[in-house]
């Protein structure tokens, strides 16, 4: 089962709970809370365009800007012996941390 819904930019996660008998889930990637549910793929994926396209909604009424996912930047925290070496070994490298994380990223990404 695909764990993830597109709508517009946006992406949702998915799960179950066998509980209560609902699909549910959440946009990632922003830090805005946008949740949605349905007892069906189908009630499931209209909640969350509903979701998304409301958002979309709240934000212009308010004049914000609203997020968009996968910006390109986020934080990482490792141990510091980790990012000494990190950027020790970039430097070797002849790259930025940015450039040296990237590429770490890639290789273990797009295997």
């Amino acid at each position: 089962m695909n764990s993830y819904i597109h709508y517009r930019d946006y992406v949702g996660s998915v799960e179950f709970s066998e509980e209560d008998q609902v699909f549910h889930g959440k946009v990632i990637g922003i830090k805005d809370l946008i949740s949605f549910e349905g007892d069906s793929v189908k009630t499931l994926t209209e909640d969350f365009h509903n979701a998304v396209d409301e958002y979309m909604e709240f934000c212009e009424k308010r004049g914000k800007q609203p997020e968009k996912p996968f910006k390109g930047s986020f934080n990482v925290r490792i141990q510091p012996d980790l990012h000494r070496k990190a950027a020790l070994e970039a430097s070797s490298r002849g790259l930025t941390l940015n450039a040296f994380v990237e590429d770490s990223i890639n290789r273990n990404v797009n295997t």
